[in-house]
This record gives structure tokens, sequence and C-alpha cells, in this order.
């Protein structure tokens, strides 16, 4: 099982829906995953649609990570009442909030890798959507995962949230978690005929190099449309729905490599990328 935080430093950057995209992506190719809502505004269990008759959250969770609980706050996704597959939510909740001190103690911060390790064997991807800050919930989510997906858009402060998001991945690795490794950068909604964007684009490489990951997401509409309807991306409508559900199938690709998930699992060493260290 392979667990990768979606993550940002701050609100309005289309995390959760790079969130949604990925699992889209995951659930049109057959990969059993698991979202993790983390977010105490709740929107990726919104998106993916879920009842939550008779079920238990995340705030359950992570004020008693037992298996039991554990699989009371797990509901399956709606989008798999009318399409086959395994996509399953860990439920948001506001109540979340009361977990993000600035100050957690090292006994919480481990409170979803064990709450995860009761449900291992049964998916091969885990998307945490976590909150938009360096608090004590997003600490908790990278504790439990082996990559972070650092979500940015191409505007003046991309780069200094960025920086400081590479420089936290580093130090929850060193001090708590050596199989931490950043998986990249994704470039949100971006305006390919904006000069703005493109310095900026321009500019997070020259700092950051490959871990700016391609492809760069464009803004469109169509996006909204479907997690507003809470129906994945792959199955709407028109053709930059379809556009974009490629450059999420494409980012996906890279998740799975680097991740060993699926086909990759027993593929030979030099089949994959190296990992790529942080920034320093």
């Amino acid at each position: 099982m392979h667990v990768l935080s979606v993550s940002s430093l701050k609100g309005g950057v289309g995390k959760t829906t790079v969130s949604l995209g990925l699992a889209s992506a995951a659930f049109a190719r057959g990969v059993r995953t698991l979202v993790v809502d983390l977010d105490p505004q709740s929107d990726v269990s919104t998106g993916l649609d879920i009842s939550l008759a008779g079920r238990l959250n995340i705030a359950d969770v992570l004020t008693s990570p037992k298996e039991k609980t554990v699989r009371q706050a797990i509901a399956p996704s709606g989008w798999t009442t009318t399409h086959p597959g395994k996509l399953d939510v860990m439920i948001g909740s506001p109540s979340a909030i009361n977990f993000d001190g600035p100050h957690p103690s090292i006994r919480d911060i481990w409170k979803l890798e064990e709450a995860l390790a009761y449900v291992e064997n049964e998916y091969d991807l885990v998307l945490i959507d976590c909150a938009p800050s360096l608090n004590a919930l997003t600490r908790t989510a990278w504790a439990a995962s082996d990559r972070v997906s650092v979500v940015t858009e191409p505007g003046l402060f991309s780069v200094a949230a960025a920086d400081r998001a590479l420089r936290a991945i580093e130090e929850i690795r060193r001090g708590l978690s050596p199989r931490l490794q950043p998986l990249g950068i994704i470039v949100n909604r971006v305006r390919n005929q904006s000069l703005e964007h493109q310095f900026r684009i321009k500019e997070l490489r020259d700092m950051f190099g490959p871990l700016v990951l391609n492809p760069q997401l464009p803004e469109r509409t169509s996006l909204q449309q479907a997690q507003g309807a809470a129906k994945p991306l792959h199955i709407w409508p028109g053709d930059s729905a379809q556009e974009l559900a490629h450059y999420f199938d494409q980012l996906l690709e890279r998740v799975l490599r680097t991740g060993r998930v699926g086909e990759y699992a027993e593929g030979s060493a030099r089949d994959e990328p190296e990992p790529i260290e942080p920034v320093s």
C-alpha cells in the first residue's frame, strides 16, 4: 500500500481538486484506492459522494485509532454505484480542526499511521487530502506517507510556499519518518497565455528543477463542474474534461511508478526513477 499526501501551505490553490482528479484517475485505472479526508473543510468527502449514515469520521479515528473505529469511519464512494471499482473514503469532519494544534505530541503524530495499518492489505493506494497548513494534521499525514505532492499555482507566493513545504518534508524525514520523500510540485490552474504564469513556472523550474512535475494542470471549468456534481472527471463530458483526465492519468502514472504500485510492484530497481532528494 503506497501512501501519498496531497498538500499545500495555503488555501485556494486547488489541492482538493487535485486529490479528486488523482482519485478519478486511480478509479478509472482500477487501482484499489482509499482517500483520507484530513482537511477540516471535508470537501473531498463531498466530491466523492459518500453517505454519512451510521458512519464515524476522521475525528473519531484520531481520538481512538482502533480497528473497529477505523472501519466504521470508511465508506464507499458514491462513484462505485454506477461504475465498478474499489474507491473508499475515510470520512472528513470539521471536528478534525480540534487535532490541528501547532505542537502535536509524538503519540498524536503517529495515529493515522496506526489507523492505516489495519487496512494496508485492502488497498494499493492511499491519497490523503491534507489541511492547508503545517500544523498537526499535516504532520500526522506526512508521518503516515511514503510521498508528498505539493500543490501550488503559478502566482507571486508559489515559490516561497513550495520552498517552505519541501523544507518541512525534509524536517519530517530527518526527524520522524526516514521513508518520506517528495513526489514533487504539481502546478495547478495554469493559464498558458498568461506571461505572469509562464514567468512563475520558469521561476519554479529554475529553483526546483525536476521536482516540478509534468504536466502542469490548466485552468478549466470542467474540473469544478465534475467536482460540484460529485462525479469522476474521467466520465465528465467534453474535450476539456478529457484533456484534464489525461493529465491526471500522467500524474498518477508517476505516483504508481515511484511507489511501485500494481504492475510496477515486481519491476526491477533500475526500471524505476531514482528517489528525488529535497532541495537543501
